[in-house]
């Protein structure tokens, strides 16, 4: 059996807050075994070159939209929003190849590690060929994702997504859609085919694109062949107002008030956006055990508009973090952006902090949210720098400018709010450096 391999950091972010001389042990199974502060150290213990930060999980991504950030970013008509953008962003869908997916997502998951996440949420639904027909592999565009993961190091919860209609009252898909035709033994079998790999730190669960691109006896098939099940599923929902209002006249509910009323939410569930939201459905989530993930810059870049972050913070709902169209591939900018949001919006500073509480550090209040409720989104029951979680960690490049002149317990806050900053120096992922802490 391998030996504990042991660590020893001046300082590391354990239980909300800078703590010092924090021995970190990783047992065979490549779980924390030990997170112990206040450790002198000893020769059997690598000293880390700096402090440390838990990774985070990226609970939302469709990897192949990298091939696309930053090149929707020019309007050359009178309207462009969310629904001109997913055309223009179909036609980058329907060229992608699993060769060419398997090099923008192995490039995108190293960039997702220097920016802090140590596991993705992959929500994917590029299933078949460009020309709709299926693949010989039909597990080909789902391989290439799979070995995009061993070649950066990062962890992957692959989620592949049932999508059978363009719309509430659509019969089925569009031409451009052609490639995301799903069913739900299809995505059974995409899941189990990606769990018999047996690639380590890799799993699958289940996702539906969202209400209006699956029906409701798809949706209660599905949740059927899943009981017992303890991965996640995610959804998307509620993410456009023009969405709410297709539901409304479809269903006479909202999005996030039909899920409620008719599926058995339970902690498995994500829900993606949850951007239009009452505070009933923000409620009915919270008694739920659901979580809800949030894409700030996402969510900005496509004019989808703000949640009821307060709202969604006082419920206690699970939220986590998700980079999406990954136009940001760094956590600290998208909880720099969420919290800004409310900030422009509300014309308040520190919406996030909650001094009532003893939090008053937004920057922290967030971090934690984000930690347990990304680790519940990816399937993980413990997540972060504690026994029993996955031996996951960020080393921080202390030479960061954002961190000069500043005292080492608002370090976080700077790292958030003082922009820009360095990429993280090293990051481990099971007890195994993804990229290396540099020479000491």
């Amino acid at each position: 059996m391998t030996a504990p391999r042991q660590w020893w950091a001046p300082r590391a972010w354990v239980r909300g807050r800078w703590r010092d001389a924090v021995l970190l042990e990783a047992a065979a199974d490549g779980t924390w075994a030990r997170v112990t502060p206040d450790s002198a150290r000893t020769p059997q213990m690598a000293a880390l070159p700096g402090a440390v930060l838990p990774g985070l999980v990226d609970a939302h991504g469709h990897a192949f939209q990298r091939a696309f950030a930053g090149l929707a970013e020019r309007r050359d008509g009178e309207q462009d929003d969310f629904w001109s953008w997913r055309d223009r962003m179909y036609r980058v869908a329907l060229t992608i190849g699993p060769e060419q997916l398997r090099t923008v997502a192995t490039q995108l998951y190293g960039e997702l590690l220097r920016g802090g996440y140590t596991q993705v949420c992959e929500f994917h639904y590029l299933h078949h060929a460009p020309d709709g027909s299926r693949l010989a592999d039909p597990l080909a565009m789902s391989r290439a994702l799979v070995q995009a993961a061993q070649a950066s190091g990062i962890g992957l919860t692959l989620l592949p997504v049932l999508y059978e209609r363009a719309g509430f009252a659509a019969a089925g898909l569009r031409d451009d859609q052609r490639r995301f035709a799903s069913t739900v033994e299809q995505v059974l079998a995409l899941r189990d085919g990606v769990r018999a790999l047996g690639v380590p730190q890799v799993d699958a669960g289940v996702a539906l694109h969202s209400l209006r691109a699956a029906r409701a006896a798809s949706i209660a098939a599905l949740v059927e062949r899943t009981r017992g099940d303890a991965a996640p599923i995610h959804i998307h929902v509620a993410e456009q107002t023009a969405e709410v209002d297709d539901c409304i006249a479809a269903t006479g509910l909202r999005p996030i008030e039909w899920l409620a009323r008719h599926v058995p939410l339970d902690a498995r569930w994500q829900l993606v956006h949850a951007t239009h939201a009452t505070p009933a459905e923000i409620d009915a989530v919270a008694d739920s055990g659901a979580g809800v993930v949030l894409c700030p810059s996402t969510e900005a870049n496509l004019g989808d508009g703000l949640p009821d972050l307060p709202r969604w913070l006082a419920s206690r709902t699970p939220l986590a973090i998700g980079s999406d169209s990954h136009v940001t591939r760094d956590w600290r900018e998208e909880l720099r952006l969420l919290e800004y949001g409310q900030r422009l919006t509300r014309r308040q500073r520190n919406v996030a902090a909650a001094p009532q509480h003893g939090e008053p550090s937004t920057a922290a209040r967030l971090l934690q949210r984000m930690l347990a409720g990304g680790g519940a989104a990816a399937g993980f029951a413990r997540w972060g720098l504690q026994p029993g979680a996955r031996a996951d960690l960020l080393l921080v490049d202390g030479g960061d400018p954002a961190l000069t002149q500043c005292d080492a317990d608002a370090w976080l806050d700077a790292l958030v709010f003082s922009s820009p900053v360095r990429p993280f120096a090293a990051a481990m992922v099971a007890g195994r450096w993804a990229i290396e802490p540099p020479a000491s």
